[in-house]
């Protein structure tokens, strides 16, 4: 339990902190632990890893896009069956505005 809380807290650390570059450092660190579970993890990060260093090292985020397409797919999905895509474009053009 205490490396499965060091690697959790210093992948927080490199979240917080904007620090992408230690990510292969942390890999390494993991994949020498006995830690199937956090293996899977690391093993998902290294798929895409050039995208996921980026997401950790840059200021910048698409966060508030991910928040408007949730709500769009929130509203299609509580219409599912119910009207056209008319109604549907009212719907989300109405909430955009509060």
């Amino acid at each position: 339990m205490d490396a499965l809380t060091r690697h959790v807290r210093a992948f927080g650390s490199m979240i917080t902190e904007l620090q992408g570059d230690r990510l292969p450092q942390w890999i390494e660190a993991v994949r020498a632990d006995d830690l199937p579970s956090l293996h899977a993890f690391a093993n998902g990060l290294e798929r895409d890893l050039a995208a996921v260093t980026a997401g950790l090292t840059l200021p910048w985020s698409s966060g508030v896009v991910e928040g408007h397409v949730n709500r769009i797919k929130m509203l299609k999905r509580q219409m599912f069956g119910r009207a056209g895509f008319a109604l549907l474009r009212k719907r989300v053009l109405l909430a955009s505005w509060t």
